[in-house]
């Protein structure tokens, strides 16, 4: 179905904030298919690759809360944590009442350090020893996921 061009938001098809969402989706998406596969590596569907990158960023979060941070339904993420319970990738304890707390494993520490060796051997082939524009784009970076993914949204 077309748009209608009058409720169609008024961007400027150049814009560098744009420019760089479309990078950072293409770039995941290429390191992605670089990612090594076999027994020494766990697979996980891309729920769950994202409900692992908060309970590895915040152990011990709720499932109330990585759905909150994922922006993901609730039952997607009951569904992955059940995955990947089974998976052996996280634990979960229950808290103080009827609360439920999310912990990676040390099968899930040991799975993303394959991982992390991984990426970082295929990133320094390409991009060989310029680390300080590196860890420029690495703060950039995490202080946009930060932001992303932190209880309230707005400007900075």
């Amino acid at each position: 179905m077309p748009r209608d061009t009058e409720d169609a938001v008024d961007t400027d098809a150049g814009d560098p904030l744009a420019d760089l969402a479309d990078l950072i989706l293409n770039v995941g998406r290429l390191v992605r298919a670089r990612t090594p596969e076999g027994p020494q590596v766990v697979t996980l569907t891309e729920t769950e690759r994202q409900v692992m990158r908060v309970v590895d960023l915040y152990p011990g979060a709720a499932p109330s809360e990585i759905a909150r941070r994922t922006r993901l339904q609730r039952t997607n993420v009951s569904t992955a944590l059940r995955s990947l319970e089974g998976k052996g990738m996280v634990s979960r304890a229950a808290t103080e009442g009827r609360g439920v707390a999310v912990r990676p494993t040390e099968r899930a520490a040991a799975n993303l350090q394959v991982l992390r060796a991984a990426w970082g051997r295929e990133l320094a082939a390409i991009l060989g020893d310029d680390l300080d524009t590196v860890r420029q784009c690495t703060q950039l970076l995490s202080h946009l996921e930060q932001r992303l993914t932190a209880d309230e949204q707005g400007p900075a």
